[in-house]
């Protein structure tokens, strides 16, 4: 491929694990930092019980904050009926709901089975789709989970083929803890391009053990359509023990780009960007770009 879309879930995923509380003003300028850089499709806020995760409350003083644009698409991660529907009354321009790939991680995650998940997926696609706005469903877990180990893909099949037909824009398919590899990722493309053929593929990987950006350039291989990454490399899920960063922007930017692949993303942007999120969450950058810089160096 020639060209990807970056997708920045840093406000989402890269805050949803940490100790530190960000404000509303502090996410906002998050936000804005990524479109500076030339992101334009944000997953900005997650529309969750913020007495569950507490790092995301005040989704919709951040959305009525930010700057909006035709070319800026801001996402909000809903897991019901009643997150689509405060997702919808802030006016976000896509959502995007989780279905869990292992039993007893949705049940963690989301207080369902996985029955229950697809079942509410399906009715918030539908009803996003009548409000006019794009729906993408992540399949969390797809590569492994922490509770139950091994995920069969043709598990990861069947919960895609129960959604192929909803009228979703998009599927992405979501290793949560950081297990998979190369290998998993070509097994799932195909599992998706079989079961929901024709429907765009979005791939979020976790870098916990070190297989994150070989399994993101491998997505590309496979038609990646969009690739989540997290700026900084901050970020985890709070339900799954061990859980580390996401893939960070500039790392994942600065290998694309050195593949000839375009995302119309400003690396030293990022890096800067990541400094700030360091320091405002008192945490070292886990990214390694901010440390070597680009190559030539400028």
């Amino acid at each position: 491929m020639s060209q990807v879309h970056l997708v920045e879930v840093g406000p989402r995923d890269g805050l949803q694990n940490e100790q530190t509380l960000l404000s509303v003003e502090q996410k906002l300028d998050l936000i804005h930092r990524s479109v500076a850089a030339g992101v334009r499709r944000i997953e900005a806020v997650s529309f969750v019980n913020p007495k569950r995760v507490p790092q995301m409350a005040g989704a919709e003083e951040v959305m009525a904050g930010v700057d909006r644009s035709d070319e800026v698409s801001y996402i909000g991660l809903v897991l019901n009926r009643r997150g689509l529907d405060r997702a919808l009354a802030a006016r976000v321009d896509e959502v995007n709901v989780v279905v869990v790939a292992s039993e007893e991680f949705s049940q963690r995650n989301q207080g369902c089975s996985v029955d229950e998940a697809i079942a509410a997926a399906r009715d918030v696609i539908r009803e996003a789709r009548a409000a006019d706005v794009a729906a993408t469903v992540t399949i969390a877990a797809s590569f492994g989970c922490p509770f139950s180990g091994e995920v069969d893909p043709a598990f990861v099949g069947s919960i895609i083929a129960q959604l192929a037909d909803s009228g979703l824009s998009e599927i992405a398919l979501a290793d949560t803890i950081g297990v998979g590899v190369p290998a998993q990722v070509r097994r799932l493309a195909e599992v998706a391009s079989t079961n929901a053929p024709g429907i765009p593929q979005r791939w979020h990987f976790h870098n916990t053990r070190n297989t994150g950006y070989a399994n993101a350039l491998t997505a590309l291989e496979t038609g990646a359509h969009a690739l989540d990454a997290s700026i900084g490399g901050f970020g985890g899920c709070p339900f799954a023990p061990a859980a580390t960063g996401n893939i960070a922007s500039e790392d994942l930017v600065y290998a694309l780009d050195r593949s000839g692949v375009e995302t119309g993303v400003d690396m030293q942007t990022l890096i800067d960007a990541a400094a700030w999120l360091g320091t405002a969450l008192a945490e070292d950058v886990p990214a390694l770009l901010g440390r070597a810089g680009g190559f030539p160096s400028r």
